[in-house]
């Protein structure tokens, strides 16, 4: 029960205590609700994550992301057309190559026979232009290390080097058929380096999705079991500090300045704060990662019974939309563009 407001000028209540302003008019019906909502999804918000893996002939269960598989080629242009049937807004194509293929520079990411390369030429000519084709660059599921970049002597990530390796998946991805190019590597000035290149090499349609700011986060253990991640260590000298805000604004304004197209917070639901803070500053259409931590937490609870799977799916996914994403990658995102 709503507490009695007093009277007086301003306060919404009549002589008697009661209130005249009553919020709860506009909660009334279903129909009520619906016409005064403020934020509403669309599907072409929803970009769908995707994992294709060389060398399987049937799809392999994520186990930590229950109805998330790695694909086989055929699988995967399967997904693509319901995402297109479903009017999902993006794909992006994650690639898991053999553990064989596996080396110190990441040699599967620029081979032009690698899965992510065949992958995106096997799905750009399934689907064309009917849906934004996007993929990731970096070099993290292609390295034996498991790091984003290559190592130095000392076993550190060689920053400028790794921008070397990135140019070169920049320009087989672009020629795979990509659309969009997502550098997710938090090296310094990946976005300028990258962009010099496509434009060079003749790719100056190809857009950039910054991963402006990937936090070092807890949230990302489920991802690694997907792409199969040989990770020794940790990222923290390159991923953000959880406890930092302002370092986001940093390379927010530097991605921009380098020529991102468009830029991602990573995670989530524990970043809200800081994707409000993009929103707000940026001049480029702003994304946020629903990572797989996050999925599996919904997911796992939803098992239990403990809480409403389909409500916390669309309470997640609004959240965002009100923090001010534009739009939002979800492992959902299928399944949610054909319910809207």
């Amino acid at each position: 029960m709503s507490a009695h407001v007093s009277g007086g000028a301003g306060s919404g209540a009549v002589p008697g205590g009661f209130p005249t302003v009553r919020p709860r008019r506009l909660r009334t019906t279903p129909a009520m609700r619906r016409m005064v909502t403020e934020q509403r999804l669309h599907p072409s918000d929803l970009i769908l994550p995707v994992f294709v893996r060389d060398g399987i002939s049937e799809p392999v269960p994520v186990s930590s992301m229950p109805g998330v598989v790695q694909h086989t080629r055929e699988t995967l242009k399967k997904a693509a057309h319901e995402a297109v049937r479903a009017g999902v807004g993006g794909i992006m194509i994650f690639g898991v190559p053999k553990e064989s293929d596996k080396d110190a520079v990441g040699s599967a990411g620029t081979d032009p026979e690698g899965i992510l390369q065949v992958a995106l030429r096997d799905v750009r000519a399934e689907v064309g232009d009917d849906i934004v084709i996007m993929s990731d660059l970096c070099l993290d599921e292609t390295t034996d290390h498991g790091h984003c970049g290559v190592l130095d002597a000392q076993g550190r990530v060689d920053n400028d080097a790794t921008l070397e390796r990135y140019a070169e998946m920049a320009r087989v991805q672009a020629e795979a058929g990509s659309h969009v190019l997502g550098p997710s590597g938090m090296m310094d000035g990946q976005i300028g380096h990258v962009r010099r290149v496509l434009d060079e090499s003749g790719h100056q349609d190809v857009s950039l999705f910054a991963y402006t700011v990937k936090y070092a986060s807890a949230f990302y253990g489920p991802f690694r079991e997907a792409v199969g991640s040989s990770l020794k260590g940790d990222r923290n000298t390159y991923q953000v500090n959880p406890a930092n805000a302002r370092e986001a604004l940093r390379e927010l304004s530097l991605d921009v300045a380098e020529g991102a197209d468009m830029v991602m917070v990573k995670p989530g639901l524990p970043y809200l704060d800081i994707l409000r803070d993009f929103a707000e500053r940026a001049e480029v259409p702003v994304g946020v990662y629903q990572i797989s931590g996050e999925y599996a937490m919904v997911e796992a609870a939803a098992q239990h019974g403990w809480i409403d799977r389909d409500r916390a799916i669309m309470e997640t996914l609004t959240s965002f939309k009100r923090a001010g994403a534009n739009l939002i990658l979800t492992y959902w995102a299928t399944e949610v563009a054909g319910r809207l």
